[in-house]
């Protein structure tokens, strides 16, 4: 991606690096970090991610799948679409009991955020109440609680906190523009309003997207521009690389360059620098390498165990090999840490 020429990015760069909270991010301003030098990129991403983090430390997360496929939307990249034939087969609602049982493993594994997410459009008032009675538990084990059920109304989403939801998950996914191509069965603005009734609750939001859905790189730009603009950034924005899976319409098409990927989680950094930046799906097919550069443009949370809902993950193993390579301790308290400056 070439310069903008109407970006004078020397100021641009200065302003950056003091990792001001910013909401009024131009297109081109982005688009102007995303062409800097990578070394450039990186070495700024760096600077604003020490001024709010400490720099060795990452915040681990579980995501349990507590309702698998048969999921009506047509989402291109998700094997739980009822709408392709990818092998998952549908599921009913986990009882409460069972996934106490994998919560109380993921705290066991070092993770204090344990995210639990269900294949469905919308959840039906009863799946509420179930789902109410999981966060509960969950939390009273000393977790952090984060769910992804769908779309929302602003009643389920009172409901969710009531019972002690902190975070909720509802990626973008990729630009305005782009959208269409990979989803017709929610609009975005579907998307903005479950997340504006997430906000109206005082929830925090989980938020990000996914590179490698055949977009271009302005909609990488348009992606994080929806991000970094909207009223408040979310506390948790996940940085996805697209898993392929036979029988999803993305399956087979090229895949995204690495250093693309750094690129688009370095900028994520410095636009939204008191969020928290997950380096999400994709890890299993990352080299150790690609993940070190992701760690040193900013990211600083990462899923633990060996699935994402129904894609593979590192084993606890190899990440615990890879953080102690990198000299990566977990974080202990990442909410209390968003927003503050790493002593």
């Amino acid at each position: 991606m070439t310069q903008p020429a109407s970006v004078d990015i020397a100021a641009l760069t200065q302003r950056c690096g003091a990792a001001e909270i910013r909401h009024d991010w131009s297109r081109t301003e982005i688009a102007a970090l995303f062409g800097l030098p990578f070394a450039d990129l990186v070495f700024l991403a760096q600077q604003v991610h020490r001024r709010r983090f400490s720099a060795n430390e990452v915040q681990l997360s579980t995501l349990l799948s507590i309702k698998t496929g048969g999921c009506p939307e047509d989402c291109a990249y998700c094997p739980q679409s009822a709408q392709f034939d990818t092998g998952v087969e549908a599921e009913k609602l986990m009882d409460v009991e069972a996934t106490l049982e994998a919560a109380r493993a993921a705290k066991a594994s070092g993770a204090s955020r344990f995210c639990m997410g269900a294949a469905w459009r919308s959840p039906k008032d009863r799946d509420i109440e179930k789902v109410g009675r999981m966060i509960a538990e969950v939390k009273a084990l000393g977790l952090e609680t984060c769910a992804t059920l769908g779309m929302l109304t602003p009643d389920q989403a009172r409901r969710l906190r009531d019972a002690g939801l902190d975070y909720y998950n509802h990626n973008l996914d990729t630009s305005p523009e782009h959208y269409g191509a990979i989803i017709t069965t929610r609009t975005y603005q579907d998307r903005l309003d479950t997340l504006a009734h997430v906000r109206d609750t005082g929830m925090k939001v989980c938020c990000g997207g996914i590179v490698g859905l055949g977009e271009k790189p302005e909609d990488r730009v348009g992606l994080l521009h929806s991000l970094a603009t909207l009223p408040a950034h979310p506390e948790s924005v996940p940085i996805n690389m697209l898993v392929q899976v036979e029988g999803t319409p993305l399956n087979g098409q090229a895949k995204p360059d690495g250093i693309d990927f750094v690129r688009t989680i370095a900028v994520a950094r410095i636009i939204m620098p008191a969020s928290m930046v997950r380096l999400s799906a994709g890890r299993e097919q990352m080299s150790d390498e690609l993940q070190a550069l992701a760690f040193l443009a900013g990211a600083n949370s990462v899923f633990l165990g060996d699935k994402l809902l129904t894609t593979k993950n590192p084993g606890q193993d190899r990440d615990g090999a890879l953080l102690a390579k990198l000299g990566i301790t977990p974080m202990l308290y990442a909410t209390a840490e968003i927003g503050a400056a790493a002593e």
